[in-house]
């Protein structure tokens, strides 16, 4: 979602996605060897299917620990987005209400049991859909390893890198740290 408020040429394609509009998909990903994260992940059938070579990581976490991230961020940011003022920023956030909140949640980005089951739900989707071949399974604590073993690159010296923690998040999206 941070490339889409930093390149405005990416809003358009996302917005069409989440109308369920036809979007090529060679024309959203121009210039880019991989997506992550929401919008693109929650295209991930699409993506997997449009892109049959491509590999695919499905990061996971303890359900309750990405609770805790996702009502403190992007859950928080979904609310207060009828609040900002510039319209492009907004705009953003009605796309991603749309496919965060009422298509990946059904509709109840508010009720926790039902936002960890469709949490759930996603992620063994994914395992049953996702030949193990082309599949990695992966926990950011695992480090690089398993990662760069999967995508058959050397490993990198130095650590793995923490990011996208709450206060960064804050710092990337404004306020409410």
């Amino acid at each position: 979602m941070e490339e889409v408020f930093n390149n405005t040429a990416q809003l358009p394609y996302w917005q069409k996605a989440a109308k369920g509009e036809a979007v090529n998909w060679n024309e959203v990903f121009q210039g880019y060897h991989a997506a992550v994260d929401w919008p693109s992940g929650h295209y991930w059938r699409e993506l997997a299917e449009f892109y049959p070579d491509a590999k695919v990581l499905l990061s996971v976490r303890p359900a309750e620990l990405w609770w805790s991230s996702y009502s403190e961020t992007i859950k928080r940011l979904l609310e207060i987005k009828d609040n900002i003022p510039d319209k492009y920023p907004r705009s953003i956030l009605t796309m991603a209400d749309e496919i965060i909140t009422q298509q990946t949640f059904n509709g109840s980005g508010e009720h926790k049991d039902q936002v960890l089951s469709a949490f759930q739900k996603r992620i063994d989707d994914v395992k049953e859909a996702i030949p193990s071949d082309r599949l990695l399974i992966f926990q950011v604590t695992e480090g690089w390893k398993p990662l760069c073993e999967f995508l058959d690159v050397q490993v990198p010296e130095g650590d793995f890198p923490r990011s996208n923690a709450k206060v960064e998040f804050w710092d990337v999206f404004g306020g409410g740290a």
